[in-house]
């Protein structure tokens, strides 16, 4: 049925109904193309310098890449598929990034008459910008700032008036920093600027907290930053063995049936130790023999003077006072072996530590001296360091059990759509119950293409009629004096094939 005729047999109320729907789907329809036309932002920089944020998006508007402000104008986000020529764009703009600081271009714009404080003062800048930009490019680091302390290089030819250069940087992070990225970063800077020490690098974050040397950089040795760095180690250490001790106990007796709290006491100084071991057995190293032998005959009784007379007794053999002397001597140095090792111990040898294990009442008391040996074990627990094991058992508190989700809060999405569902079928019915009572109305009067029916024609006799009686017959108005008339009469012309129809099924309910 075409749609006039649809719209010229439903009631006034209908007809409001159907405009209503048709109005709701076409605004559904444009917000949902919205939607799906809708670019997607991804995040290019953060910590923007609202003096850049002209220049920036000036560079953008003239490459044609959308763009979107974030953060009250500190951060920029472009369409997710043209990050890479934004930031060729931005590149070619002369805009690296996030940072203020100018870099070594700084020195391209030197003024002739420039003093040698301004030089001075001139390449520092460049210098901070330079690491700023190397910093910057550090994972995690969105953005960054340096300022830098310079010794005057005139104080340098007398060491005594000399100061140390030092460096403060400020970061900008999307999260929390890694402290080997931390130290790698304050190790960065140092070898950047000549004469800087890495204790003289200090780096915090935005929040003020300090990364480097005190805090999680890890940087100082002693002081409040040693003392930090073990409370972090201890830290780590007592909750990593905690969870472990928990998920054991957790796995074989249920959950909260047991908890466990771990307290260690680590070194965290870094020591070298040096031993001396010697050998058992000694390896000879010199050996020296001597022999002496003395023959000959001495003279008799009542000889001359000199040394044959006064030659002792024991030397002088038989009668005639033949001699015959030997001595052997040996002189053999050892040496003994020897053996160096120097080892480095690296911080975080525990010292001594403590484990406290609760156990629930429903714990059966046969089990716990095969908890404690099971918690000894995989603790490491070692009496003679003085590591203390404490198991108890009390009754652990209920843990409040959470209200069950009302069925409005559960089932609340799926009534919406069965809201929607009720009411599309409901404006269906309506429609269909109105075009069936217009289909059953009965007609006024006798039409005209009625009796036309009872004798019919053929198809080439109306032909002939119309091209030779009347080829130009213009038919008469008709008067508005039926206007039930007319209509069905207008629907005949239109649709004769449906009115066909219709009176084939009038005719058999009437032979029926």
């Amino acid at each position: 049925m075409p749609l006039r005729a649809l719209l010229a047999n439903v009631t006034p109320r209908g007809r409001i109904v159907l405009g209503a729907v048709a109005l709701g789907t076409v605004v559904v329809l444009i917000l949902l193309m919205r939607m799906a036309s809708a670019p997607s932002y991804t995040t290019l920089m953060t910590g923007l310098d609202p003096a850049q944020t002209g220049k920036v998006t000036a560079a953008l508007d003239t490459k044609g890449i959308g763009y979107e402000l974030q953060n009250n104008g500190t951060a920029l986000a472009v369409e997710k598929g043209k990050t890479a020529d934004a930031r060729i764009a931005l590149a070619s703009a002369g805009l690296s990034g996030a940072t203020a600081q100018p870099g070594y271009e700084l020195l391209d714009r030197q003024k002739l008459g420039t003093s040698n404080f301004q030089q001075n003062i001139n390449y520092q800048r460049a210098l901070e910008g330079e690491i700023a930009k190397t910093v910057e490019q550090v994972d995690g680091v969105n953005g960054a700032q340096v300022q830098l302390v310079l010794p005057d290089r005139e104080a340098q030819l007398f060491s005594d008036n000399s100061s140390p250069a030092t460096a403060a940087v400020l970061l900008s992070s999307g999260g929390t920093l890694d402290p080997g990225a931390v130290r790698g970063i304050a190790q960065l800077v140092a070898n950047s600027v000549p004469g800087l020490q890495t204790d003289k690098v200090t780096i915090t974050d935005g929040t003020g907290e300090m990364l480097w040397p005190t805090g999680s950089g890890d940087g100082a040795s002693g002081g409040d930053g040693g003392l930090l760095a073990k409370q972090a180690a201890e830290a780590r250490y007592d909750a990593a063995m905690a969870s472990s001790l928990n998920a054991m106990l957790a796995r074989t007796l249920g959950p909260d049936k047991a908890q466990v709290q771990v307290h260690a006491d680590l070194d965290a100084n870094e020591a070298t130790q040096e031993q001396l071991t010697y050998g058992r057995r000694g390896v000879a190293l010199q050996a020296q023999t001597e022999r002496e032998t003395l023959r000959g005959g001495g003279a008799g009784a009542g000889g001359t003077a000199g040394v044959g007379g006064n030659a002792p007794a024991y030397a002088q053999t038989g009668a005639g006072g033949r001699s015959d002397y030997r001595r052997d001597s040996s002189n053999d140095v050892f040496g003994v072996d020897k053996t160096v090792t120097r080892t480095r111990i690296a911080p975080g040898a525990i010292n001594a530590q403590q484990v406290s294990v609760l156990l629930d009442r429903s714990v059966p008391a046969s089990a716990i001296p095969q908890i404690r040996a099971a918690v000894a074990s995989a603790a490491g627990i070692v009496a003679r360091r003085g590591d203390v094991l404490t198991v108890g058992q009390v009754a652990f508190a209920r843990l409040p059990t959470a209200a069950a989700p009302s069925p409005v809060a559960t089932y609340g999405g799926y009534l919406k759509y069965v809201f929607v569902g009720l009411a599309t079928l409901g404006f269906l019915l309506f429609v269909t119950r109105q075009l069936k009572r217009r289909e059953s109305e009965t007609l006024a009067g006798t039409p005209t293409w009625l009796s036309e029916i009872q004798a019919p024609r053929t198809l080439a006799e109306l032909e002939r009629l119309e091209a030779d009686d009347h080829p130009t017959q213009v038919r008469p108005l008709r008067t508005p004096e039926q206007p039930a008339r007319l209509q069905v009469e207008d629907l005949v012309e239109r649709d004769p094939d449906r009115v066909a129809q219709q009176v084939r099924a009038w005719m058999a309910e009437d032979e029926g």
